[in-house]
C-alpha cells in the first residue's frame, strides 16, 4: 500500500525545524513503527526516532501523531493510507527535543524518582523464607497502575504540566498510587505528604488527556483520583484542592446537592473570601449567586444521606470506592452476564461506555437499550 508520511525534522544543533514529506511503499500489516523504519532504511538515513520491543512493552516509541500521543509500534497504517490521509508525525509534548523525534526523557525520569518508585516493605523477611501472600481484592487497587510501561504520552498530553513544568505529572503520580494502594508499603502516610505539596495531586486540571492516549489503559487521571481519596482519607488533608473536595462531600451529604456560595470560603478560606467579596457582589447582580439563606435541600436528600452512610459503614471511602466503580464499569465493558437485569424497572439508568454501539445489550435474558446516566 502507498503510505504518505510528514515528518517535522529538528536539529537542536542548529535549531532548525522543517516539515519534510515522505511517500512510500509498505505492507497491509504495517505499523506507524514499520513505516518509519522504512523511511530510515530506503529514503532518509538521517531520521531519528527511538524503538526496541515493537510490541507495546519497552514504550520507547513514543510519539505524536497530528498532535496526538501514540506508541508507533501500535498504530496501524492501512486505514489511514486508505483514506488518502498523510498524517503528521512529530516529537512528544513538554519534553526537550534533543532531534527528530526523540525527546530528552530526564524531566520524565528526575519526576518518576521522586515519587519514590519502590517498596518499602513494614514487616521483616520470614524465617522461612516464604512470600507473603497478598489477597486479590487488595491488589485490586492497583492492578491498573502496574500496566504502566513508562513511555511517556500521559506526559506529553498534560495541560498541567504545559502550564506548570514543576507538576509531578500523571505517570509519575500513578506510579506513586501503585505503591500507596500496595498493601505491603509501610509508608503510606509519607507518600501522601510529599506528594500533597505543591506541584502535586491537586494541580491537576481533570482535562483527562492522560486517560484518552495512554496506551495501555492505566487511566492516570483515576490514579490521581485515588491519591486524592487516600489522602482525604489518612487526614492528609491541608491543601485547598483537598478541603475543596472534602466540601463537595458534605455539602452533597447535607443538602443533596453543591452549595456554590460556600464553595470559596470552604477551600481557601475566611481571608481570600473576603478578597473575593467585590467579584461576588458582581456575580450577584448578574443573577450568578443563589442566595445562601434558606439553604435549598433536595427533595430526596435521604438518598444522599444513605449513600454517605453506606460507604462509611463498608468502608468504601478512599481509593476502595472508585475501585469498586472501575470494575462495575469493566463488568459492563466486557459483556459479562448476570442473573437479573440491574437497570430495570424502579432502577437507575444503565451508564454510558465509550465506544458502546447504539442497540440492545443483554444482561441475563432481558434486551435492556442502552443510554447516558441522567
Amino acid at each position: 500500500m502507498k503510505v504518505g508520511l510528514k515528518i517535522w525534522r529538528f536539529d537542536a544543533a542548529s535549531g532548525d525545524r522543517a516539515l519534510k514529506e515522505y511517500e512510500l511503499d509498505a505492507p497491509e500489516e504495517a505499523t506507524l513503527l514499520d513505516c518509519l523504519d522504512i523511511v530510515k532504511d530506503r529514503h532518509d538515513g538521517t531520521l531519528a526516532y527511538r524503538k526496541s520491543c515493537r510490541m507495546m512493552i519497552c514504550g520507547s516509541c513514543g510519539m505524536r501523531m497530528d498532535g496526538a500521543a501514540v506508541l508507533a509500534c501500535n498504530t496501524r497504517m492501512y486505514d489511514i493510507a486508505q483514506s488518502g490521509h498523510a498524517p503528521v508525525i512529530s516529537a512528544m509534548g513538554n519534553l526537550p527535543i534533543v532531534k527528530d523525534l526523540v525527546v530528552d526523557m530526564e524531566p520524565f525520569w528526575s519526576k518518576f524518582r521522586a515519587v519514590g518508585p519502590w517498596l518499602q516493605p513494614g514487616f521483616d523477611q520470614p524465617a522461612d523464607g516464604r512470600e507473603y501472600v497478598i489477597p486479590q481484592e487488595r491488589m485490586n487497587h492497583i492492578h491498573k497502575e502496574s500496566l504502566c510501561i513508562n513511555c511517556g504520552c500521559c506526559v506529553s498530553e498534560c495541560n498541567a504540566m504545559e502550564s506548570d513544568p514543576e507538576f509531578l505529572g500523571p505517570q509519575a503520580l500513578a506510579k506513586g498510587m501503585r505503591f500507596v494502594g500496595d498493601p505491603r508499603d509501610a509508608t503510606t502516610v509519607e507518600r501522601l505528604e510529599s506528594y500533597n505539596t505543591e506541584h502535586g495531586i491537586w494541580d491537576c486540571t481533570r482535562c483527562y488527556f492522560c486517560n484518552e492516549r495512554c496506551p495501555k489503559g492505566v487511566d492516570p487521571r483515576d490514579a490521581i483520583a485515588k491519591l486524592g481519596a487516600e489522602s482525604i482519607k489518612h487526614g492528609v488533608d491541608r491543601d485547598r484542592g483537598a478541603r475543596h473536595a472534602k466540601w463537595f462531600v458534605v455539602s452533597a451529604k447535607t443538602t443533596g446537592w453543591l452549595r456554590e456560595t460556600e464553595l470559596i470560603p470552604k477551600s481557601e478560606g475566611i481571608v481570600s473570601a473576603i478578597k473575593q467579596t467585590r467579584f461576588a457582589f458582581q456575580l450577584a447582580r448578574r443573577g450568578k449567586v443563589v442566595p445562601p439563606f434558606p439553604p435549598h435541600v433536595a427533595e430526596r436528600v435521604e438518598e444522599a444521606r444513605a449513600l454517605y452512610d453506606i460507604v462509611k459503614t463498608q468502608g468504601r471511602d478512599g481509593a476502595l470506592g472508585i475501585v469498586q466503580g472501575e470494575r462495575a464499569l469493566s463488568r459492563l465493558e466486557h459483556g459479562q452476564v448476570v442473573d437479573r437485569d440491574p437497570y430495570g424497572e424502579g432502577s437507575f439508568p444503565r451508564p454510558f461506555i465509550p465506544g458502546e454501539q447504539a442497540g440492545p445489550v443483554i444482561v441475563g435474558e432481558a434486551p435492556i437499550q442502552p443510554g447516558r446516566s441522567s
